[in-house]
């Protein structure tokens, strides 16, 4: 169970630090969000509860990562929490309309085997998470077998 917990720890900082650093810290990608002049203030106000979102999502999960009684259904439960942002990053795919970038900001996107790189971050840390919650139900099932 160490190793996931610390999985998992990693992904609670990352979503915590991860869209405020690239939306409103990091000046050429808070150029594309925060700091975007062709952004109505409507587009900023769910840019900013984003932001205040993951930084909650993230605390969350580190706080059930803590030592305590019913360990394994808390990391589990942090587990849910912490792919909450994750996931709603890629359904929102599929709504109409959507993209994972503005048309002026194509060459400055970054791509990762053709992926936009916030999508391709979702997908590796939902794996973590899924290996994670596999090594905490692994560990179970064995034990349970003995």
């Amino acid at each position: 169970m160490k190793y996931s917990r610390v999985t998992l720890a990693a992904v609670a900082v990352v979503t915590m630090t991860g869209a405020v650093l690239a939306d409103l810290v990091v000046p050429p990608l808070a150029a594309q969000h925060a700091f975007n002049d062709n952004w109505p203030p409507h587009a900023k106000f769910h840019d900013a509860q984003y932001m205040v979102m993951t930084v909650l999502l993230g605390l969350i999960g580190l706080v059930l990562l803590r030592s305590g009684p019913n360990l394994r259904g808390r990391v589990l439960c942090a587990a849910a929490v912490l792919s909450t942002p994750w996931i709603g990053m890629i359904a929102a795919l599929g709504f109409p309309g959507t993209a994972t970038y503005d048309p002026e900001f194509r060459e400055e996107t970054l791509f990762i085997l053709g992926l936009h790189g916030q999508v391709a971050l979702a997908i590796i840390l939902l794996v973590a998470v899924g290996g994670a919650v596999f090594g905490i139900l692994r560990v179970d099932s064995t034990a349970r077998s003995r």
